[in-house]
């Protein structure tokens, strides 16, 4: 057990003295904020539908 933690240990080491590991800590942060963004974005936009299908109903219900 104490032999696989030293060797994740380890490899964890290598990737964070390495280019390679860098450009992976970017890449992640990147796409953490396109995620960030997206659900942001999907928020604001599934009110905007609810309050517009709201005023539909509204109205088609006001007329019959």
């Amino acid at each position: 057990m104490n032999n696989m933690f030293l060797k994740l240990y380890i490899k964890f080491q290598d990737l964070k003295n390495s280019e390679q590991g860098q450009d992976l800590v970017e890449y992640a942060l990147v796409v953490a904020l396109i995620a960030f963004g997206a659900v942001t974005g999907m928020s604001t936009l599934a009110t905007g539908i609810n309050t517009a299908f709201s005023k539909i109903s509204s109205t088609l219900a006001a007329d019959l």
